[in-house]
């Protein structure tokens, strides 16, 4: 049941954002270019996006667990720290010189095109590098909890 939901989900998400235009690289590039011909019809897709996104974490913090009853694994980190600032700055850099982000690109892998094929293998070809270079090394960001010791999230977690 719960992998039929993912699917589901996960269409429902493919959908909005092919509707909402944000599979669309010269619309996104368009609503980023600010000094130029500017296109803000995006920011009620993100500010809508955002309102929906601040309801369900209230809405999952008063639960004990999720709908199909699997665990609730709510971000713990309160700090703004160079790896968040910084991984940030990657994104969006990496988004206003593409038009792409991961949703979107996963979104138009199924129109066949090349463009988001290059994006996203190029998206995994840097995470496995980030997970690789995070597990060899010796980082302050692994947490030690309870006498257990907790690897940072890694980028998928973070979507």
């Amino acid at each position: 049941m719960q992998v039929l939901m993912a699917l589901l989900i996960g269409l429902v998400f493919g959908v909005g954002l092919i509707m909402s235009g944000m599979t669309d690289p010269s619309k996104v590039i368009g609503f980023l270019d600010l000094a130029g011909k500017w296109d803000p019809s995006l920011a009620f897709v993100m500010g809508g996006a955002i309102l929906v996104g601040v309801l369900a974490f209230r809405l999952a913090a008063t639960r004990p667990q999720a709908i199909l009853g699997g665990p609730i694994r709510l971000p713990t980190a309160r700090q703004i720290d160079r790896r968040l600032v910084l991984g940030g700055l990657a994104f969006g850099v990496g988004w206003g010189l593409a038009g792409y982000c991961p949703g979107p690109a996963l979104a138009l892998l199924a129109t066949g095109g090349s463009k988001p094929l290059i994006f996203t293998v190029a998206m995994l070809a840097g995470i496995a590098v980030f997970e690789i270079q995070d597990r060899f090394s010796q980082s302050p960001r692994k947490q030690e909890k309870g006498g257990q010791v907790l690897p940072s999230p890694s980028l998928m977690e973070n979507g």
